[in-house]
């Protein structure tokens, strides 16, 4: 029964109860938004792709529709499976060898200014050259294994880690460093407890490119030279005009890049607490 003296000892009164669960309702609903929109938009593009191919009249062998695509994905489910663990597998190994060598980098150039001089301009021209000329230099020192694919991966994450990296560790309040100093903080316990947790927003934003990034580079040393993989496949469907196919193999290398991503999203999810959710 509702009395006085239950009202007097409930803890919560009757107003913050209604204004947390508005509260709740409406995060509920961002949320479903966040999620509707992406999916809307991705409706809304196979739309535009099959009405093109249908008002233009578009040869299958040329453009296939997306009904056609979805025929190959289903029907050759197993080969392009088969062909993706390889790539997933050569772009995980780049993803990792790419970002933590990217790391390590930019700890030395953040504690060593001078190396930074010296080397981040060579590695600024490195960066420069394009993937599918450093590809075949790669496969002609390392062969035509898989070392080759993950050394493509792992450049093509390094660069924008590095700098994502080296931006993040420099970018540590003032004050809070010249507070680390006057308590004879050491140069590690600097690092820690206020580098790292300074360059985390900044590194995840680099993991999410590198991510998406590092398939692209498994795919291209593919191209060069490998016997599986989505590369070789995109090449052999190319080679022998099977379109369906080829736009097929296309949406799996597609699918494991947001995969990845996705996967990098709720690391950062889980790690940096302190950002607020639509960050």
């Amino acid at each position: 029964m509702n009395t006085p003296l239950a009202a007097a000892m409930d803890p919560t009164p009757p107003a913050l109860d209604e204004e947390e669960a508005r509260w709740r309702e409406a995060r509920r609903r961002e949320r479903r938004r966040r999620r509707l929109t992406p999916a809307l938009g991705i409706v809304g593009l196979l739309a535009l792709w099959w009405g093109l191919v249908v008002a233009f009249d578009v040869k299958p062998f040329i453009a296939p529709s997306p009904w056609a695509v979805l025929q190959t994905l289903y029907a050759k489910r197993a080969v392009l499976f088969d062909n993706l663990v390889p790539t997933a597998l050569e772009a995980l190994g780049g993803f990792l060898l790419g970002n933590l060598v990217a790391i390590a980098v930019a700890t030395l150039f953040v504690h060593y200014r001078r190396l930074q001089e010296i080397f981040f301009p060579v590695v600024v021209m490195f960066n420069s050259i394009p993937v599918v000329a450093k590809a075949p230099i790669l496969v002609l020192l390392m062969g035509n294994g898989v070392e080759p694919k993950i050394a493509i991966a792992a450049l093509v994450c390094f660069f924008p880690t590095l700098v994502n990296s080296v931006r993040g560790l420099e970018a540590v309040n003032p004050q809070a460093m010249e507070l680390m100093r006057v308590l004879s903080a050491s140069r590690r316990e600097i690092f820690f407890k206020l580098r790292v947790y300074a360059a985390l927003p900044y590194l995840f934003s680099a993991l999410r490119i590198a991510a998406s990034m590092s398939v692209i580079g498994a795919v291209v040393g593919e191209w060069i030279g490998a016997t599986q993989g989505i590369g070789a496949m995109i090449i052999q469907a190319t080679y022998n005009f099977d379109s369906p196919l080829l736009y097929a193999a296309i949406t799996m290398s597609a699918c494991l890049s947001g995969a990845f991503f996705l996967a990098v999203v709720a690391l950062e999810r889980f790690v940096i607490r302190w950002q607020p959710e639509h960050a």
